[in-house]
């Protein structure tokens, strides 16, 4: 009975999704007689995949965009789109869908079956990625390394970490594929990811004997790893191990320590990497400071978070959106609504709006403080930006004007 329900509801979902628009241009458009450019239909795709929740018309929203994986916006699309079948559990949706794309003439490649088999990992679903590399022969899609790894990071993604090890064991042998850089950087992933860093020295070692070089992503990855399992005294082997290699800390393993330490709540040793680096006349960017700024919020030491902000301001490194969104919303968690406030209106000058929650929070902490007409001026600051939620804003207005 379980099978032959199944089965029927295997069935329900390949005829909605055959059936579901006949006119899939005016999905994107609203009418069938406006024409788009591909960037266009991608473009509006993305604003309409923002609020729909209904699995067929995700589906349906994909198809009309008619995406590929040559664009960035269109597997961002692709990527949201997973994102949202698989929170719906619409996995037998996700495997009809992506099957039937197979079947376009444009998408009958390795490129696009390596994009596919990622997908089905973020969508939790490895046996599918590892049927789809398996079966790439019958397709007439020759395998490479370039699909190998796309199978490789897609378990990690499931967070399959022992099947990631499994086919970097079995699978070069059985498919005559010679595993490169990526490849062993990724299987290094995985070790960290899964708590096992130390096995990432096992291989080092084996890219030495495969006179395969280690790059700074090697070394960066396994550092994370032993910062996250707290092993500070790897972080000084593989830091050893990188020099021995020829190779000296650069902007990005600066980042990955300044972040890893902020996670660990660690931030006041993460500024004296900082420090260390502006000794040393290297230049941080928007993700160093970020990280400590996030870094010393979390861990309430907001008027160390505040001087860091003026300080990259100061040094020329735009903060970028997710910098501004977060100052925002720790200083409103904190109290300091005035802060808040400035900053917020920087932000909002580069269309950059945090969402309604943490506006909401400001907005109703500018009044705690008798801030009642700066309040207002803000809640028509973001009306301004985001017509199409105004009710949203109704009901605090309406406090507002008591």
């Amino acid at each position: 009975m379980a099978t032959l329900r199944n089965l029927r509801s295997k069935s329900t979902i390949l005829q909605q999704l055959r059936n579901y628009c006949s006119s899939p241009s005016s999905i994107l458009t609203g009418d069938s007689k406006t024409i788009l450019t591909s960037k266009e239909k991608t473009r509006a795709a993305l604003s309409l995949l923002k609020s729909e929740t209904n699995p067929e018309k995700i589906i349906d929203i994909c198809r009309a965009a008619a995406l590929t994986p040559e664009s960035r916006l269109d597997r961002i699309a692709f990527s949201v789109s997973i994102s949202k079948l698989a929170k719906s559990n619409y996995y037998e949706g996700i495997r009809v869908f992506l099957e039937e794309l197979k079947n376009r003439p444009d998408l009958r490649n390795e490129r696009f079956v390596s994009h596919s088999i990622v997908l089905y990992g973020q969508a939790g679903m490895s046996q599918n990625a590892i049927t789809t590399f398996e079966q790439m022969e019958q397709m007439g899609i020759r395998r490479t390394v370039k699909s190998f790894n796309s199978l490789l990071f897609s378990c990690i993604l499931a967070k399959k970490y022992d099947e990631v090890k499994r086919i970097f064991t079995d699978f070069p042998t059985m498919y005559k594929i010679e595993p490169d850089i990526d490849s062993y950087n990724t299987v290094i992933k995985a070790f960290c990811e899964a708590g096992e860093s130390i096995s990432g020295y096992s291989i080092i070692a084996e890219m030495d004997r495969k006179r395969c070089k280690p790059n700074a992503t090697t070394f960066a990855n396994l550092i994370a790893g032993f910062y996250k399992e707290e092993k500070f005294d790897d972080v000084g082997k593989v830091l050893k191990s990188m020099e021995e290699h020829g190779m000296k800390p650069g902007l990005s393993m600066y980042n990955v320590r300044i972040e890893s330490l902020c996670k660990l709540g660690r931030s006041f040793e993460a500024k004296a990497l900082l420090d260390g680096m502006l000794e040393r006349d290297m230049k941080p960017n928007t993700k160093t400071y970020t990280s400590l700024i996030h870094g010393f919020c979390k861990e309430g030491k907001f008027e160390d978070a505040k001087n860091l902000f003026k300080n990259m301001v100061n040094r020329g490194c735009k903060p970028n959106s997710d910098c501004y969104f977060t100052l925002i919303y720790f200083l409103c968690q904190g109290g300091d609504y005035e802060t808040a406030l400035q900053i917020s209106k920087q932000s909002i000058e580069k269309n950059w709006v945090p969402n309604f929650t943490t506006m909401k929070s400001l907005v109703e902490g500018l009044v705690t403080v008798s801030k009642v007409d700066e309040a207002k001026e803000l809640v028509g600051l973001v009306k301004e930006k985001f017509p199409k939620h105004a009710d949203l804003w109704k009901e605090t207005e309406e406090k507002l004007s008591n």
